[in-house]
């Protein structure tokens, strides 16, 4: 039974569903998969403690509070820790996608951030609750405003224009805010909405910022509605200032809101990052890596490399760099490269030795990529490889690993988690941190698992 609020529109229902979700209402498989990605952000963030980018924002906030700065013994003010914990969680390009799109590096560093103010124990099963259902607001968002494609072609990047509303529900399902509250949450985050994908054409870190402050502005934006702060309620309205008039030139589909909530949970979208990389380069290597193994081939039997892309994903991902880190993990020439090179394309190949070894270079220089106009813009690229023999091999991945279609095995999971969050704490302290969070709905006060995030990244050297 969702809770009353003024009014029977989307975001009105949308707001009674974030306040009144509790565990008892989540299938199994969305509990087990909120699991999964709340681990994954976790490990992906102390990683990204290591990050320059991390080191940078973290010279500029206040080090004083009672928020954990994750990887760290530090603490900060619970908005300057969902910033920092947010740059962390996507600062090398491991975090989850396919949600807002970067779901859980905007929702987990707020809810985390929004513990010290909650004024009573946060249990591991409420933490659950919140994450699923930032998640769908986050997602849902995305949606009315058009979907991935048509919102994030006018140029908006979606994790900091939609990943605040995501953060503020999460925050607010927390919090136990009433009906009207998250209303005012979900609706106040419009007004922190923000992120350009201008950083594409330089390599500039500032993606790095967007999960960071959307996470920020979506704690904000709760603590506010929690004050008595009024939400602007038309928001989501055909109005002159309304976001989806302002973030996609149209009126949007309101209805989408709200559109099987309840039934189909969003979260069961989202997808794992195996590789280091922008996802829009992850079906290549997949790829890439198929016509190897099925065909008996190596990577130095390859003589040249054909990309067909749509314009959108050239646009995104086409260029060949291979120079600064984050202007690095845009390329999906470089990922392939990686692959060829270095056996992998995770974060081990895009190190600064291995970005400037020569090989990569040559190896890109074998590559063609050229915009096929018959592809929509979210079609994955096709692949087609030329051997020395040769013989002539194309494939398209329809969808990357880490889909559902094309699952992250278990191990596979589990290994990643152990890599990135052994980069900011011991080997003990990866067990322990993994042990609970395979049993988070177990776990009585979530200040514990804020203890295993304790870490010493500051000590060891960043990772560039």
């Amino acid at each position: 039974m969702l809770s009353p609020v003024s009014g029977d529109g989307p975001v009105e229902r949308l707001a009674g569903f974030v306040a009144t979700l509790r565990f008892e209402d989540l299938p199994d498989d969305v509990i087990a998969k909120a699991k999964v990605h709340i681990a994954d952000t976790l490990g992906a963030a102390l990683a990204g403690a290591r990050s320059r980018e991390f080191a940078t924002v973290r010279k500029v906030v206040n080090q004083v509070g009672e928020a954990r700065i994750w990887g760290t013994r530090d603490f900060a003010s619970p908005r300057d820790a969902a910033l920092l914990n947010g740059v962390s969680a996507h600062a090398f390009e491991l975090d989850d996608s396919g949600g807002c799109d970067h779901s859980g590096a905007v929702v987990m560093p707020a809810a985390l951030g929004a513990l010290p103010q909650s004024g009573r124990i946060v249990t591991g099963r409420e933490l659950i609750v919140a994450v699923v259902a930032g998640y769908d607001v986050g997602r849902r968002i995305l949606e009315a405003a058009g979907g991935y494609d048509s919102h994030n072609g006018l140029g908006w990047h979606s994790t900091g224009t939609c990943g605040t509303m995501a953060a503020a529900a999460a925050v607010a399902n927390l919090w136990n805010l009433p009906a009207t509250a998250c209303r005012d949450a979900i609706t106040l985050a419009t007004s922190f909405s923000s992120g350009l994908w201008g950083f594409i054409h330089d390599g500039s870190q500032a993606k790095k910022i967007h999960a960071g402050r959307a996470a920020e502005g979506g704690l904000l934006a709760a603590e506010l509605a929690a004050g008595g702060f009024a939400g602007p309620s038309k928001v989501f309205a055909d109005v002159w200032g309304g976001f989806f008039n302002a973030f996609n030139k149209a009126s949007g589909e309101p209805g989408k809101l709200v559109e099987a909530l309840g039934e189909v949970w969003k979260i069961r979208r989202a997808v794992l990052k195996p590789y280091a990389s922008c996802r829009g380069a992850h079906s290549a290597v997949d790829a890439l890596e198929d016509l190897l193994s099925e065909n008996g081939k190596q990577p130095h039997e390859i003589v040249s490399i054909e990309l067909r892309l749509s314009e959108m994903l050239m646009n995104m991902c086409g260029r060949k760099e291979n120079g600064p880190l984050a202007g690095t993990q845009m390329s999906l020439p470089y990922a392939l490269a990686a692959r060829c090179i270095f056996g992998t394309a995770g974060l081990a190949a895009y190190s600064a030795e291995c970005r400037f070894d020569p090989r990569i270079q040559k190896m890109m220089d074998r590559m063609e990529l050229r915009i096929d106009r018959t592809m929509r813009p979210l079609d994955e690229p096709v692949v087609i490889l030329t051997f020395s023999d040769g013989s002539r091999v194309s494939r398209m991945v329809p969808r990357a690993t880490g889909s559902a279609e094309r699952p992250m095995q278990p191990r596979a999971i589990e290994e990643k988690f152990r890599q990135l969050a052994g980069m900011a704490l011991e080997d003990g302290e990866v067990a322990g941190l993994w042990h609970l969070l395979n049993n988070l709905e177990t776990l009585d006060d979530c200040r514990r698992l804020e203890g295993l995030l304790a870490g010493g990244a500051a000590d060891k050297p960043v990772f560039c």
